[in-house]
């Protein structure tokens, strides 16, 4: 899988502590087509939609990558990360397109309108890939690709480029948009003298408080 450089120091450690209850957890929602229906469903296979399977399996299989296949055509992985301790991927060969759905944060506490132009500044510089959030408000990553372009290297590329957009910028995330609940956390371990270690990468975000 191909890496990116993130752009936010700091540690996975949040998603340990009990910060866990009020932030992200992990999961995908199926992606849909224009007639409704997930993108895998139905149809007999021709020779693009089993060329492009061809290449996820082996992408994935290059990466050294794990995967389910709840049903034919799709895919679901995790993508290790350092500051996210994984993030869920699923990928689907559809009718027309290889649609991508990855979970990256839940609905923010606090701070939308930033947290959500944040985003969007930073889809004009992404390759592949682009945040996108649900009507629940959970930001994904998502991504769409005809089926005559799908190969290896471009799954690959697409892989990574999930790897780098929802890990590199996970802790930059949690400040704009859970930072009252990360105080709170940090108050409550420190009143019951448990470790505040894993909670090291947002020392600015506590001080201010201070």
């Amino acid at each position: 899988m191909a890496d990116g450089s993130g752009e936010d120091a700091g540690d996975d450690g949040v998603q340990d502590g009990g910060v866990r209850e009020r932030v992200p957890g992990t999961g995908v929602r199926p992606e849909h087509g224009s007639d409704g229906v997930p993108e895998g469903a139905g149809g007999p296979d021709g020779p693009e939609q089993r060329q492009a399977r061809q290449a996820v399996e082996q992408a994935l299989a290059e990466a050294g990558l794990e995967w389910d296949a709840p049903r034919p055509g799709t895919y679901v992985t995790q993508l290790p990360g350092t500051r996210k301790l994984s993030t869920t991927c699923q990928l689907i060969v559809g009718r027309h397109t290889l649609s991508l759905n990855a979970f990256v944060v839940r609905r923010p506490d606090e701070n939308h309108e930033a947290v959500y132009r944040w985003l969007l500044e930073r889809n004009l510089r992404m390759y592949g890939v682009a945040y996108a959030v649900d009507r629940l408000g959970d930001v994904y990553l998502t991504a769409r690709v005809p089926l005559a372009a799908v190969r290896p290297d471009e799954v690959d590329r697409l892989l990574g480029a999930v790897a780098e957009h929802s890990d590199g910028p996970f802790n930059t995330l949690l400040e704009l948009g859970f930072a009252t609940s990360i105080r709170k956390e940090y108050a409550w371990r420190v009143s019951r003298g448990e470790s505040t270690r894993n909670l090291d990468a947002f020392a600015r975000l506590i001080a201010e408080e201070g």
